[in-house]
């Protein structure tokens, strides 16, 4: 899954890039109101991660942003302001969940994920479908009973097309998703990842077809 970081704060960027990083989420950046903006209406996220003090601007600009052109994306601030205004103000704006600096990252995470499983009306961590069931907070995979040992490329693509549902994920939508729009990537890499899967689950569990890429059949 993708998300997008609105920080200005170098060190607090680090820690939790690294936090997000290592419980499976690809991860953009942006410091300031701007660059924030330009990367909302380039990629489509799953979630967005919003501090509110920014160098060239206030953060509710982006949510407001993101809320007036109908991008639903949960929205979790991350702020200094502890006073109820603020958090209303926030709340009022279309934010989904607030934290007040100083938290831990391990919190973040943790918000995070509850709100992209709200988000997906689902009551726990877990993906059910077919014969295949994903632990999204333990990044473990079952295929029909029995755990599948996954890289965690491996893993986020299969997400990444599980939670696709009945549609088709193109090849470039896969490289945003799951390599973060590495440009150094070779497309092709994802027919190689698609393959490793098909040999690890079955061959029929994905689904090709030309001109429209890969979804899930289970």
């Amino acid at each position: 899954m993708r998300l997008l970081l609105v920080e200005d704060e170098p060190e607090v960027r680090h820690l939790l890039r690294e936090a997000l990083e290592e419980a499976g989420f690809a991860l953009d950046e942006a410091a300031g109101v701007e660059e924030a903006q330009g990367l909302l209406l380039a990629f489509p996220y799953d979630l967005a991660i919003l501090d509110l003090f920014l160098p060239d601007g206030d953060g509710l600009e982006v949510l407001r942003f993101a809320r007036e052109r109908g991008l639903s994306l949960p929205v979790l601030i991350l702020t200094a302001r502890d006073a109820l205004e603020s958090r209303l103000e926030g709340l009022g704006a279309g934010a989904d969940d607030y934290v007040v600096k100083p938290f831990y990252p391990q919190e973040v995470v943790a918000r995070a994920r509850a709100l992209l499983r709200r988000n997906r009306g689902l009551a726990e961590n877990r993906l059910r479908t077919g014969r295949l069931e994903l632990d999204l907070e333990g990044r473990l995979a079952f295929w029909k009973g029995k755990e599948v040992a996954l890289t965690a490329r491996e893993f986020a693509l299969l997400e990444a097309l599980v939670l696709k549902g009945e549609g088709f994920s193109s090849r470039e939508e896969l490289l945003e998703k799951v390599w973060n729009g590495e440009e150094s990537v070779d497309p092709r890499t994802v027919d190689t990842y698609i393959k490793y899967l098909r040999r690890k689950l079955a061959p029929e569990a994905i689904e090709s077809a030309r001109g429209l890429g890969y979804r899930f059949r289970g």
